[in-house]
């Protein structure tokens, strides 16, 4: 039996475009003062084409021509595509960070998609924080929608080394800081490691996003391996174009393709890819969008289940472009499905496992197999206990094993200012087994929950050839990004949590074996310290970023605004 497909009177733009008397006639001549017949567009759906482009991401900076090419592809398909611009949410650029704004750009989807004529959206992001902002937008408005990933950008060389962005130049810093590079070489270093348009080649943020909204059935199948600046990306974007237009006749929603089975194959997809700590805030907000549980504990379930197979940069060795060639995400999928949900819809109309059939690994040493895998088990790993009793995040596979059981003395820094004043004092009182603390650097305290988790290694213990600590903190931490870091303590310490009681010198238990994390202080003292602890003052008093404050949850929900986080859309606007 076939699929019911829409008549042209269902197509949501002809509330617009098909009014009767005035208000009709009112968008025909508007149109047409763009340049356009009636012809154009009449009977025909109306696809926006949701840009994250701009100057400011550089990771981006291709998407121009993919617009155009995402247009042929819509109009080959007897579609009418309009760009709709939309925050672009520059990783780089944007500050306090783009954390902040994820909320908005989705909020800003939401809206432009309701708001304007449009039947579906062709949603163009990869920037890390533009992946879930589109989806988490288009979930509410819950029209068709089709995702074209932006794709890594070129493999980096140097000096015969093979550079991932991020990941090389956390490295190269702590060379330049330890006097092992001069400032020169980490120069020309960073400047080799990005060396096309694209986001970031290792299986940082960016990729691990784009891959699992692959997973989700939300873009062409295997789009997200696709290096940006490769041909194939570009007759990839014309394929999204004119396969959105069929996904309007047959109104194929998001609300249709993502299901709790599609998430738990996201969730395990992300342990055996080694994918970004990150990913579990976004998945979460996702799901809530959708009206579907996604909890840490789905996380923690999966790490145990399925081992590290993809052998990239910070984990591994490799970078996204070896990914592709070694056979992409569709072949990585073929060798872990058995613990997937094969029937699992897609926007193509397939179910995911008639869309990996037949896929091949063509370089097992990028995509590992089961009996060699890169870890023997998921790479994030939950924890919980007297210092994070709501959970916490490590990333095991990227941890020096030797500190996964491990119980150090506390030094604390009250914020990331204090941090960079005291990191490298040569009298800060620090050993190599000490536990770095970072308080206030969560949703709220950041504002906005920047990066900051990887905390440097102190100067004075670089030069002693240190190169791991356990360090703990509320803040996140970049997907390209290394080390035993602790991070999403919840709640967090602006709020009072735990981690607002920690003191120098506490000792702190770190114990991955049995997924704890504890404060190893009495609680008597732990009451007198509550007693007398005073929130700081709020970052803002105005605008954005006070409804941010007020609004934005806890990790462990997603860090959504409280308003959004949850299923249900909006009534279309009366058309006047």
């Amino acid at each position: 039996m076939g699929v019911r497909r829409k008549t042209v009177s269902e197509l949501r733009s002809r509330k617009w475009l098909g009014a009767p008397g005035a208000a009709g006639l009112h968008k025909e001549r508007r149109i047409r003062q763009g340049g356009f017949t009636v012809e154009d567009y009449k009977d025909k759906p109306v696809i926006a084409i949701l840009s994250t482009w701009s100057d400011f991401n550089t990771c981006h900076a291709h998407f121009p021509q993919r617009i155009e090419e995402v247009k042929r592809g819509i109009w080959q398909a007897g579609g009418f595509p309009a760009v709709v611009p939309v925050h672009s949410v520059s990783e780089s650029f944007l500050r306090p960070t783009s954390m902040m704004y994820r909320n908005f750009l989705a909020m800003e989807v939401e809206e432009a998609i309701r708001a304007h004529p449009v039947d579906g959206a062709v949603l163009l992001g990869g920037c890390d924080k533009t992946t879930p902002g589109l989806i988490m937008g288009a979930a509410s408005a819950d029209v068709p929608s089709i995702f074209v990933p932006a794709g890594a950008m070129s493999s980096g060389h140097w000096r015969g080394h093979t550079l991932g962005t991020g990941t090389s130049t956390w490295v190269a810093e702590a060379d330049y800081r330890s006097g092992k590079l001069n400032e020169a070489e980490w120069q020309e270093l960073g400047h080799a490691s990005v060396r096309s348009p694209g986001t970031c080649n290792t299986m940082g943020t960016a990729s691990t996003m784009m891959s699992l909204v692959d997973v989700l059935g939300l873009c062409l199948p295997g789009a997200s391996s696709i290096p940006a600046v490769d041909s194939e990306h570009a007759r990839m974007a014309s394929d999204s174009g004119r396969r959105i237009v069929e996904m309007v006749w047959e109104d194929l929603k998001p609300s249709d393709i993502v299901s709790k089975a599609s998430l738990n194959n996201a969730v395990i997809a992300d342990m055996a890819l080694s994918g970004s700590t990150n990913s579990l805030i976004h998945m979460i907000a996702m799901a809530g969008r959708l009206g579907l549980e996604l909890s840490l504990e789905d996380f923690s379930a999966a790490s145990e289940s399925v081992p590290v197979i993809c052998n990239l940069m910070p984990a591994g060795q490799y970078l996204m472009e070896d990914l592709h060639f070694a056979g992409g995400l569709r072949a990585l999928l073929g060798v872990i499905k058995a613990w997937l949900d094969l029937s699992a819809m897609t926007c193509t109309g397939q179910s995911l496992g008639e869309e990996i059939e037949g896929a091949k690994v063509w370089d097992d040493d990028v995509i590992r197999s089961l009996e060699d895998p890169l870890y023997p088990s998921g790479a994030l790993v939950v924890l919980k206990g007297s210092l994070s009793p709501r959970g916490s995040v490590l990333k095991r596979s990227a941890a020096t094993p030797a500190l996964l059981q491990h119980t150090g003395a506390a030094v604390v820094f009250a914020n990331h200012a204090d941090m960079k004043a005291r990191i490298d004092d040569p009298a800060l009182e620090v050993t190599a087994e000490s536990v770095l603390v970072l308080q206030d650097a969560g949703p709220i305290g950041a504002p906005g929950m920047q990066e900051w988790g990887m905390l440097p290694i102190p100067k004075k213990l670089l030069a002693q050839g240190v190169r791991d600590m356990v360090r703990v903190s509320d803040a996140r931490m970049s997907g390209t990004s290394f080390g035993t870091c602790v991070l999403h303590v919840c709640p967090e310490s602006r709020t009072g949590g735990p981690l607002s009681l920690v003191s120098n010198g506490d000792p702190i238990r770190l114990d991955v074996a049995n997924r704890r994390l504890d404060l190893l202080v009495e609680e008597g003292e732990l009451s007198r310290r509550r007693a007398a602890w005073v929130a700081p003052p709020p970052h803002y008093a105005r605008g954005y970023g006070e409804l941010f404050t007020r609004h934005v949850l806890q990790a462990d929900l997603g860090c959504d605004f409280d308003f959004l986080a949850r299923p249900g859309t909006t009534p279309d606007p009366e058309v006047y």
